[in-house]
């Protein structure tokens, strides 16, 4: 399980070390894609194939089902760590989620989330305390959580 967020730096080539928790969690390859909130997902390529099987179960018929499985599939790449531990990210993915120098990587249980370090600070004091509770709350009485 991926948890906490760290701070670390691309170097010139696109490469970022991840922590070595999060390391020892995912051996052999892993698959980097588009996120959501303009953050890369990264998972242990199981979790992804998993991930994308689900999408391709639902109906091809409903457009909004194939433009989900188009926003997580395209762009997408199978990936291995080098031998210091880096992944390289591609400029495509780079460019999507605005990654330039700093960036934080975080934990979100079967995957990691890679941000650019000024957007994930944003984010966070974005969050409204409040408006958190809110969610957690109405999501608890729907029996998602």
């Amino acid at each position: 399980m991926f948890l906490g967020d760290y701070q670390h730096t691309l170097d010139a080539k696109g490469r970022v070390s991840l922590p070595a928790k999060f390391r020892n969690e995912m051996t052999g390859k892993l698959v980097i894609a588009k996120g959501l909130d303009d953050c890369l997902y990264v998972y242990p390529a199981e979790e992804y194939h998993a991930f994308v099987e689900e999408l391709t179960s639902r109906e091809d018929f409903d457009p909004r089902v194939r433009k989900v499985r188009r926003f997580f599939t395209t762009g997408a790449v199978e990936t291995e760590f080098d031998s210091a531990g880096r992944i390289s990210l591609p400029a495509n993915l780079r460019e999507y989620a605005g990654l330039s120098k700093d960036v934080a990587v975080t934990g979100n249980g079967t995957r990691i989330e890679i941000w650019d370090a000024a957007a994930w600070t944003a984010y966070q004091e974005g969050e409204d305390q409040g408006s958190i509770e809110d969610l957690a709350r109405e999501l608890a009485d729907s029996g998602l959580l």
